[in-house]
């Protein structure tokens, strides 16, 4: 498994997500198999640029955000990469309590 598809897929997962779909109703908007869509957000599948783009589509996600903040240098792993990376792996619930105790840290030292 690839970095750069580990990334895209949590990505993916996130905004799936995000949008209170299954991984089901995202296959049958994007016209792909489900067993497909928990590869692609598992970064088991190397997705090509016409599956990415119906996905981008399926979840109304520009593939321009999407790939911000990704980068394939795995020898550049920044502290930021990897807080995104936790935060990521967390429900949507979770992911705001996160950013409002992070919010929080921000204020009081500033």
């Amino acid at each position: 498994m690839s970095l750069i598809a580990d990334r895209v897929g949590k990505k993916l997962r996130c905004k799936r997500i995000e949008k209170g779909y299954t991984q089901e109703q995202v296959a049958e908007l994007a016209n792909l198999h489900p067993t497909y869509i928990g590869q692609v957000e598992r970064g088991e599948k190397n997705l090509t640029i016409e599956s990415l783009e119906k996905l981008c589509n399926a979840l109304d996600y520009p593939m321009s955000d999407l790939m911000q903040n990704i980068s394939s240098n795995g020898h550049d792993y920044s502290v930021a990469d990897q807080c995104y990376d936790i935060i990521m792996n967390q429900s949507v619930d979770n992911q705001k309590e996160l950013l409002r105790m992070i919010k929080y840290i921000v204020s009081y030292r500033n």
